[in-house]
């Protein structure tokens, strides 16, 4: 039986697929100056804070010398000042550290003989992003101060994204150099502009610079003066600002001796930080762990194990460890051990006074073991000088309701009482309504966060295309603001 085999055909097999290069890192800027320029001309600041901040966020890490040049020459004007000035101030910055960047590129030169303001701030934003990240402080302080004064010589509410980012580099500049004092004057006049100018974006960056300004110098009663006069908290647009302005709230309270509301505030801009701000996350978890020892709770072992977190929390489990046992012998050893560790978070105040914490937690477990013992013997277990210091914190103790016990002061020792079974006392109500008025509270910022625009009762005339434009416009919105920044935490 013969089977027909017919001839196969030619086939034409590609060797690869044709790809599309990605975009090469002139192109990505050029595509932010068309978005600038077409924000301003739509006048659509909304458009800026989302797509802006995201797309220099992308192009940030692959700024080189050359490249920003290249871009400065091709979009601000020949004639302009800030263009020689921001070309001088890279190539010091590449010169001094020495930058190879490859060969120089031929890039067109800029063909306009004006340009807006808001392309001139971002090319001083662009500069300031490589200096910074270069460490070039130095030649950064000096580009903030010609950017800063660039700002003031207009007042146009498209220039307030890019002017507060600014104003960002402009601390940050100051900060790395040890002269953040010298500029809180300059930063309260300009917050004040900002307020008359309406001009929220700025009003949430320059608070938070304020604050930090005050609180890197230990001046936690001036903050919290300004605090207390400045923009209310609930007026925060910006959930990045709001959750630095939360740390340092919980900062200024804690200090304060208000744990309760540092420990709500701390819990909160933890809850709202992203999951890529490790820096900011570590050091309000510092913060926290530390409030809740001095507010009596034990934090559990799980959150210090949080994935690139326990390296950096490793001295505050031990001191953990050491104010759950009660040991003030190991707590001293724990503190001494780390000491320039406490020093640099700037939290050696709030491990000093943990020690009465410790004292006390000890005390309430010899409390609990010991029906009767000597004051003697408490000096010994808790490391005091004399049983006469002993008696002094016993007798404080029982006044504040740490403990049940009775001093016999001639017999010299200490009777504890029967213990009181805890579900006849009101510790269990107060531990269900703290746990109520968390889920209240969260509740109601949930309410709050939905907020609705003002024309939003137009919406039922408009068109189709009109809705469907509108629709991508929020949703491409949306997706910037979580994946916002993280990397300025």
């Amino acid at each position: 039986m013969e089977v027909d085999s017919k001839p196969e055909e030619a086939k034409t097999v590609d060797a690869a697929p044709a790809t599309t290069a990605p975009p090469t890192v002139a192109e990505k800027l050029k595509a932010v100056v068309s978005l600038v320029e077409k924000s301003v001309k739509a006048k659509d600041t909304r458009l800026l804070i989302g797509r802006l901040l995201r797309q220099t966020a992308s192009v940030r890490k692959q700024l080189k010398s050359t490249n920003v040049k290249d871009f400065l020459r091709a979009t601000l004007p020949a004639d302009l000042d800030a263009r020689s000035f921001l070309i001088s101030s890279v190539e010091q910055a590449a010169s001094t550290a020495m930058d190879a960047d490859g060969e120089a590129t031929t890039s067109p030169a800029c063909e306009a003989t004006t340009v807006i303001p808001e392309v001139e701030l971002y090319a001083y934003l662009i500069v300031l992003l490589f200096l910074c990240d270069g460490k070039h402080f130095q030649l950064a302080k000096a580009v903030a101060d010609n950017a800063v004064a660039r700002v003031g010589a207009f007042n146009r509410r498209t220039l307030d994204v890019i002017a507060a980012r600014v104003y960002f580099y402009y601390g940050l500049a100051y900060e790395m150099t040890g002269e953040q004092a010298s500029i809180r004057s300059a930063l309260l006049a300009l917050h004040r502009t900002a307020v008359l100018r309406h001009d929220a974006v700025g009003q949430e960056t320059l608070i938070n610079l304020l604050l930090r300004n005050y609180l890197h110098d230990n001046l936690y009663d001036q903050a919290e003066k300004f605090r207390s006069k400045a923009q209310k908290s609930d007026q925060f647009r910006s959930g990045q600002q709001y959750c630095r302005y939360l740390y340092y709230l919980g900062r200024i309270r804690t200090i304060q001796l208000e744990y309760t509301e540092a420990k709500d505030c701390l819990q909160q801009a933890l809850r709202r930080a992203p999951t890529i701000a490790h820096g900011f996350r570590i050091t309000a978890s510092k913060w926290l762990i530390l409030v809740r020892l001095l507010l009596g709770e034990i934090p559990d072992r799980t959150e210090f194990a949080q994935p690139g977190m326990s390296s950096a929390l490793q001295p505050y489990f031990e001191v953990t460890q050491s104010v759950k046992a009660g040991d003030t012998l190991a707590f001293k050893q724990v503190a001494d051990k780390f000491s320039s560790v406490f020093l640099a978070d700037r939290t050696h105040n709030l491990i000093t006074r943990l020690h009465q914490n410790v004292i006390r937690i000890g005390l309430r477990r010899i409390n609990l073991a010991y029906s009767r013992i000597g004051l003697n013997e408490i000096a010994a277990k808790l490391h005091l000088a004399s049983a006469e210091d002993a008696e002094y914190i016993v007798a404080k103790a029982i006044r504040d309701g740490g403990i049940d016990a009775v001093i016999d002061h001639e017999g010299g020792f200490v009777s504890s009482r029967e213990r009181v079974d805890v579900y006849s006392t009101c510790e269990p109500q107060a531990a269900f309504h703290a746990r109520i008025a968390f889920c209240l509270d969260l509740h109601n910022e949930a309410i709050k966060a939905m907020r609705f625009e003002p024309d939003a009762h137009r919406r039922k005339a408009e068109s189709t295309e009109a809705l469907q434009e509108r629709l991508a416009a929020e949703q491409e919105l949306a997706k910037a603001l979580e994946e916002d920044d993280g990397d300025d935490f």
